[in-house]
Order: structure tokens, then C-alpha cells, then sequence
């Protein structure tokens, strides 16, 4: 299990990797860290089958980082917009490696403690389902499969009784490394599978 001081410990001790945009868009997601009769653990959301981009895939809450925006402001914001969740600055602990994405975006991962008074309103507009996935369920090996579309190997974590896919198993590969076993494993390199490419 993990707990906010060692988390902030291993995050601020985290020599991220940054990556230029290079005509890409920026993007942020949130690692939220709720805590619940589990214990802690952080939140996947299954994205609504009515949005234009990759509907019906597993998520962290996240999106477009505006202008002016930081790469927290921006984590927040879609936080407030996907799950009802309001969390100050306060909340952050810090970022996690950027990873870019095959459909143009270079995704910005921030770590955020909600704690144990979150509650979670999904706006069904955007998000189908929310899950706290806790410790020794985010403690997975992670699958990684070859393809004949690209030289790197795609990374699946099995949880929730599916596969989860890069970006998201990248990000949370990386932070249950990171997390639960002190451990930096660098994931930008992590293949997606063919069909999150668009």
C-alpha cells in the first residue's frame, strides 16, 4: 500500500522524462488517489460510447490542456468536469513522465491526492463508469505483446476483469511501479495497440 508523505517523497525524488509537443497537442490526466474501505487506490473511468475519440476505452480522468492552463490547472479542471471531483492546488503531488501519443497528443500524467473524503459525480456526457482500482489490484504484471506495426512492444495490464491499454497501462504501469515498489520504469517508448492510434 502507499500513503501520501511516501508518495510525495517518491514523486519529488522522480527525475521525469519531458517530451517536446513537435506539432502534437498537450494533454493532462489525473492519478487521483482516493482512499476507501480498500484502502487507497486510484481512479480508471470507462469513457461514454457517445464520444467522438476513443469511446468505450478505459481512461484516467483527463483531456486538452487549455491556453493559459498549467498541466495541473488542466488535470483539475477535467477531474471537476469528468467525475464532479473539486480539488485544490493543495491535492497535487507531482508529474510523472510525459507520454506521447500515436494520435497526436503528448500526455502529461499529475499525481493527486483526494484522500478519503472524495466523492465521485460521472458526468455520463463524457464517462460511462467510474472504479477505484485499490492496491493489490493495480499490483499486476503487465502483459507485453508484439505487433507487426511498430518495433516496440504494446503493454496490457490485466485488471477489472479486462485489458487495459496504453496510454493508460503506460501511466499506471509507471505509477504502480513508482508507488507500491519504489521502482522508476520508464514507459514513453510503450506501444499502444493499433486501434487507439486514431
Amino acid at each position: 500500500m502507499f500513503e501520501r508523505e511516501a508518495l510525495t517523497r517518491s514523486v519529488a525524488a522522480f527525475g521525469r522524462r519531458e517530451h517536446p509537443l513537435d506539432g502534437r497537442r498537450a494533454a493532462a490526466v489525473a492519478i487521483v488517489v482516493v482512499e476507501d474501505d480498500g484502502g487507497p487506490g486510484i481512479v480508471l473511468t470507462k469513457r461514454s460510447a457517445r464520444l467522438r475519440a476513443h469511446a468505450g476505452q478505459w481512461a484516467l480522468p483527463g483531456g486538452r490542456v487549455d491556453a493559459g492552463e498549467t498541466y495541473e490547472d488542466a488535470a483539475l479542471r477535467e477531474l471537476h468536469e469528468e467525475l464532479g471531483m473539486l480539488l485544490s492546488s493543495h491535492a497535487v503531488i507531482g508529474r510523472l513522465d510525459d507520454y506521447p501519443t500515436r494520435s497526436g497528443y503528448v500526455i502529461t500524467p499529475v499525481v493527486v491526492w483526494a484522500g478519503a473524503d472524495a466523492t465521485m459525480t460521472p458526468n455520463p456526457a463524457e464517462v460511462a463508469s467510474a472504479h477505484v482500482v485499490s492496491g493489490p489490484v493495480l499490483d499486476v504484471e503487465p502483459r507485453f505483446v508484439s505487433i507487426p506495426e511498430s518495433t516496440s512492444p504494446v503493454i496490457q495490464l490485466p485488471m477489472l476483469g479486462t485489458l487495459i491499454h496504453a496510454p493508460t497501462a503506460a501511466v499506471v504501469y509507471q505509477f504502480r511501479e513508482l508507488a507500491l515498489h519504489g521502482r522508476v520504469v520508464r514507459v514513453d517508448e510503450l506501444e499502444q495497440p493499433v486501434f487507439a492510434w486514431r
